[in-house]
């Protein structure tokens, strides 16, 4: 029925919208991690030897024994001739029935079980292991027991139920331990840890693969080691542990290469090639992948070389490639048998063909295909992704029937057996056909679901489960910040009146829905900041603004596919809406262009020209009402690329907005309390470097700035080769500074391992600098009141790089932070900085006012009024 109807549609979509790439991306991400997780097994689970009796049945026919029977079946098993090996093993099965051997029929059924798990014969497979338990759990074997439990959870992991192993293999484990054998107590953690993946469980699974690493720290070299470590480098992968995971899979790639194991050296290299597709080094990993199909190892091992390769072609767009890999590949895929890695290998096939050859037939019957081998298998998690996959094939084609059929068929499945983490794909896919059907209740209420469901994942989706084999930063951008963004799009979207089909008003939205759309957009920067670091780490506290600063309003920019909508929070008065009609694309050029003006080179008129383009959609509409509220300070909690821009260099035509307005920004009101200033006297540490270090230029104007603060408050200065991590953390320990001022290079990155201060002697990373910082947290009479990072940038070409000045701001559990978004000239920041700190130390003012009187003070300066020299440095968090 599902091929008819494809063939009867003559309005097929000519590719896929990048709605159903979200959708697919998912999909192959755990097809990849399937792949990686089982590698192991194919590998580790070999047939347990039959323990055959010394004496022969006929003793002028060796061939002919029960001996050459096991042992020809093993080897044909070995080189993956599973009905062979089947046959030998079943000979051998009945000579032992005849001697009424049960251990021995119970050992051979085990073997038996596994060569049905190869060919896909899942229902033979599950028989086969019931029997062999059945035989022997009451004989005095305990070892053959627990091989028997290791090869059971196998099976169970292959067939989806992942809990099921776990506790398999937990219980081999057990009886490995109460007999003392040391490999087979690490053969069966190492298959824990396994399951332990599958399951999103990665902290635990990390520990459990250490705990063998150290059991095997003196034991000789073997391709157990070398399994213990591609394992261990993938689960750090799948943490975000980058540069440790590069570290531990070449040390099992040298491994492999000195025991001569070609098939390890592949594994090897392919999990590498994960890992730096993980650190966005597209080449480095097409490279690794490249090498793994040209050593020609394994089909199993060669077609995940040549999948995740596929990917990175359909990513970066090229197209001979694609048609001669999937020319090499497509015939692999369609003579896989039934399992769950094959299923998610078709899926993933099926989408890569329908994006690159715009053929949905084509993918129809792939992914009807992996629908039949699910059910027969009885997979339901597999049946689940292919159904709502398919789902989305007929959303792109706009058969909105069949599709909402069968996405309700995979969403049923998923919610039935508690499939969080793929629910909430099939509720958002419902979302948009309810949207694209004109239901828009209904609409919101599957988004409404959607996003619950994300909810009850988000530790998952803060360790980067969803799509950590791609990168975190990725995922998270494409498979769950869009579910936010279309939400809050249909709650400010105008309803249409009941008794017309026309839309009402542009502001006709009310309170409640404006206030959830708020709530929505607060928790996604909370969520986005806990992906950053992956972990759930912050603490959300949400500070009322009217019971914060009376003279401030907050400002929320959303940006929208077809929309900028901005709300804003005054004291008093109803939440209110402003809509500027620009496309996702348009808005963000503009946002560049403004980003790109802000150079020494750029003549003040090109410069104004393109600032006041950018007031004009970001400001004007707000500003009389503003101006009528009586409003002195504007808090941001800015969206996308406008992070990147400091507000303080809108223009209006006459003036910049810092010369209107105090100004600050926010990561997320709930991720502060705002509090006024401790008037205390200020103390503060000081850390600098004028000199070249590491391969960063030196900073000379850096002498000059930290000789004018000390001149004006207290301070403790670490200068050039004090400045270490040790002297660092030392003085944090021992004195309460409320401020830390570091002029030195930094930062900012989209990731955590890539967001740093640099000391003398090293590189703070973003959660090291935290932990240190966050030492005064344990006194809470003398917080951080203000961290000052004078010499940072954001990394170039890095979109979400603004995410590391948000990390740092909180992370470091200062109330505020200011930084530079890039490094500025070292006259201009010394003056800065001069003016910043005298005006803070009268008391009088607030942090906002303090960064306003030193940028309109550098700009009254004829040598420093291009907004280059003053514009950069930005107040984050507590602006009181």
């Amino acid at each position: 029925m599902i091929f008819r109807k494809f063939r009867q549609t003559s309005q097929l979509k000519p590719k896929l919208s990048s709605r159903l790439k979200y959708i697919s991306l998912a999909i192959l991400v755990t097809l990849l991690t399937i792949l990686q997780v089982n590698k192991g097994l194919l590998i580790g689970m070999q047939p347990v030897i039959a323990a055959v009796k010394t004496e022969v049945r006929d003793q002028n026919s060796v061939d002919n024994s029960v001996v050459a029977l096991v042992q020809a079946g093993k080897e044909n098993y070995q080189a993956e001739k599973f009905n062979e090996a089947i046959a030998q093993w079943q000979k051998a099965l009945e000579i032992y029935k005849q001697d009424n051997d049960t251990i021995n029929q119970g050992v051979i059924l085990s073997n038996m079980a596994l060569a049905y798990q190869k060919l896909g014969q899942w229902q033979q497979a599950n028989e086969s292991i019931s029997q062999s338990w059945k035989l022997i759990q009451n004989q005095k074997a305990e070892k053959i027991l627990a091989q028997i439990l290791n090869i059971q959870g196998s099976l169970q992991l292959g067939q989806g139920k992942t809990q099921a192993a776990l506790t398999s293999w937990e219980k081999a484990t057990e009886m490995y331990q109460k007999l003392g054998d040391e490999a087979g107590i690490n053969r069966s953690l190492l298959n824990q840890s396994q399951a332990l993946r599958v399951l999103g469980l990665y902290p635990r699974a990390k520990k459990t693969l250490e705990q063998i690493s150290k059991n095997l720290e003196k034991q000789p070299d073997s391709i157990f080691k070398v399994e213990t470590l591609i394992n261990l480098g993938d689960t750090l992968r799948l943490m975000g542990l980058l540069d440790k995971s590069t570290e531990i899979l070449k040390q099992g790639q040298t491994l492999a290469e000195k025991i001569k194991s070609p098939e390890h050296t592949s594994l090897a290299l392919l999990s590498l090639g994960n890992t730096a597709l993980s650190f966005q080094k597209i080449d480095q990993a097409s490279e690794y992948y490249q090498q793994v199909i040209n050593k020609n190892p394994a089909p199993n091992i060669k077609l995940q070389a040549q999948l995740n390769l596929l990917k990175l072609f359909s990513d970066s767009k090229q197209p001979e490639k694609i048609n001669e890999l999937l020319a090499e590949i497509k015939p692999q895929i369609e003579q896989l048998p039934a399992s769950r890695t094959n299923i998610y290998a078709k899926v993933g096939l099926a989408e890569i063909i329908q994006k690159n050859n715009q053929n949905p037939q084509i993918a129809a019957s792939i992914l009807a295909t992996a629908i039949q081998q699910a059910k027969s298998i009885g997979d339901v998690r597999s049946e689940s992704y292919a159904l709502g996959y398919l789902g989305g094939v007929y959303e792109q084609t706009k058969q909105w029937q069949e599709s909402q059929k069968l996405t309700e068929q995979a969403l049923m499945l998923a919610q039935s057996n508690n499939f969080a983490d793929i629910s909430y794909l099939w509720q958002w896919q419902l979302g948009r056909i309810y949207q694209a059907t004109d239901n828009q209740d209904g609409a919101i209420e599957a988004y409404n679901q959607a996003v619950k469901t994300l909810g009850y994942i988000k530790k998952d989706l803060v360790a980067g489960n969803t799509n950590q084999e791609v990168t975190t930063q990725f995922s998270f951008q494409e498979s769950v910040e869009p579910i936010y963004r279309e939400l809050v799009g249909l709650l400010l979207e105008p309803r249409k009146r009941k008794n017309n089909k026309e839309k009402s008003k542009n502001n006709d939205v009310d309170q409640v829905n404006l206030q959830k759309a708020l709530d929505l957009i607060e928790s996604l920067k909370v969520a986005e900041l806990d992906n950053y670091f992956g972990e759930d780490c912050l603490a959300s506290k949400v500070a009322k603004i009217d019971q914060v600063d009376s003279t401030a309003a907050i400002v929320y920019p959303i940006i929208l596919r077809d929309r900028l909508e901005t709300i804003v929070s005054i004291t008093n008065q109803p939440l209110r809406k402003y809509t500027t009609p620009i496309n996702q694309v348009e808005l963000e050029k503009t946002l560049q262009q403004m980003r790109l003006s802000l150079k020494p080179n750029i003549g003040r008129k090109q410069q104004l020209n393109i600032a006041e383009k950018t007031y004009k959609l970001l400001i004007e509409q707000i500003d009389q009402d503003l101006s009528k509220s009586k409003i002195k300070t504007l808090v941001f909690v800015l969206d996308g690329s406008m992070k990147s821009i400091p507000m303080a260099a809108l223009y209006d035509g006459k003036k910049y907005l810092i010369q209107k307005y105090n100004l600050a920004q926010t990561p997320g009101l709930q991720l502060l309390s705002p509090k006024p200033i401790q008037q205390k006297e200020l103390k503060i540490l000081i850390g600098g470097i004028t000199e070249s270090r590491q391969g960063f230029a030196p900073l000379p104007g850096v002498k000059l700035e930290v000789q004018d603060i000390t001149s004006k408050i207290p301070s403790q200065v670490l200068f050039n080769e004090t400045f270490t991590n040790k002297d660092f953390e030392r003085l944090m320990q021992v004195t309460p500074f409320p401020i830390v001022h570091l002029a030195t290079h930094g930062e900012f990155s989209s990731s955590a391992d890539n967001t740093f201060i640099l000391t003398w002697d090293n590189r703070l990373k973003v959660k090291e600098l935290g932990e240190l910082l966050q030492i005064r947290d344990q006194d809470s009479n003398t917080p951080i009141e203000l961290l000052v990072l004078s010499a940072c940038q954001t990394a170039k070409g890095d979109k979400r790089a603004p995410l590391g000045l948000a990390g740092v701001a909180i992370r470091s559990g200062a109330r505020s932070t200011i930084a530079s978004l890039w490094s500025v000239d070292d006259n201009s920041t010394s003056q800065f900085m001069q003016e910043f700190y005298k005006q803070l130390s009268s008391g009088k003012i607030t942090k906002a006012e303090a960064v306003r009187q030193a940028q309109t003070k550098i700009l009254e300066n004829p040598e420093f009024q291009n907004a280059y020299y003053w514009a950069a440095f930005v107040l984050v968090g507590n602006w009181l």
